[in-house]
């Protein structure tokens, strides 16, 4: 028989830290499928799940998310309101391409710092 060398602590990380790797997951769903109009839903549940990975680097990666959706939202609106008006059009195509780039890029460097059990960086600490 294998002992279980995984301690308590060791096991609510790796707890903790596939909840944030299927919430990646799910936000990079919903961003290519829906262009993130159902990217609400992943963002309720990183709300819930931060306070339980407080102190840990886990927390980070839910901050990181919540703050890329909401960047995302502000965004898709500035080019929502060029988007109104004829002459703003391209730039409009511009604001959303860079803002998808920016928002494909966040996922993508969230999801790789977690699997090499990295904090992200963020202005809070």
């Amino acid at each position: 028989m294998i002992p279980d060398t995984m301690t308590a602590d060791t096991r609510t990380i790796h707890t903790l830290q596939a909840t944030a790797w299927w919430l990646y997951l799910f936000h990079a769903v919903c961003f290519l499928l829906t262009l993130g109009i159902l990217s609400f839903v992943p963002l309720v549940l990183n709300y819930l799940a931060r306070p339980k990975a407080a102190h840990t680097f886990v927390y980070s990666h839910h901050t990181w998310q919540i703050r890329s959706f909401w960047w995302y939202i502000v965004w898709g609106c500035v080019g929502s309101v060029l988007y109104v008006t004829f002459i703003g059009i391209p730039g409009a195509l511009i604001v959303w391409l860079l803002t998808w780039g920016w928002y494909a890029y966040r996922l993508i460097a969230g999801f790789t710092t977690l699997d090499k059990h990295l904090a992200m960086p963020y202005p809070d600490h």
